[in-house]
């Protein structure tokens, strides 16, 4: 009962921040928490754990969703985009966009 998420656009470490929020949650308690979290990586990891819970469902039949809590969440470092800032006397700055990797695994109690 896995959901994975490649390329985010959000950066590791602020990603990490939510996902110690929700690791070792029941799933109905993880929501909650993500509904009123106000970071922007909340609403990414809201969507995957609803996509988690229905590969759990039409995957793996399982009963009742109330059982399933978050066994491991994941973030990992994606690539980075380079884009390039014009500074004075007609120098440019590397700017670094960087992305995510999220892996959300669920398991029954």
């Amino acid at each position: 009962m896995k959901a994975l998420l490649r390329h985010t656009r959000s950066t590791p470490q602020k990603a990490r921040l939510v996902a110690d929020l929700i690791r070792g949650r029941n799933v109905n308690d993880a929501m909650n928490v993500l509904t009123f979290t106000r970071k922007k990586a909340a609403r990414t990891f809201q969507k995957l754990l609803k996509s988690a819970v229905a590969n759990a469902e039409e995957n793996n039949n399982v009963m009742d969703v109330d059982d399933l809590y978050v066994k491991t969440v994941r973030v990992d470092k994606g690539i980075t985009w380079k884009r390039q800032m014009p500074r004075a006397r007609g120098m440019a700055t590397t700017i670094l966009k960087r992305t995510s990797h999220i892996s959300i695994e669920l398991a029954e109690k």
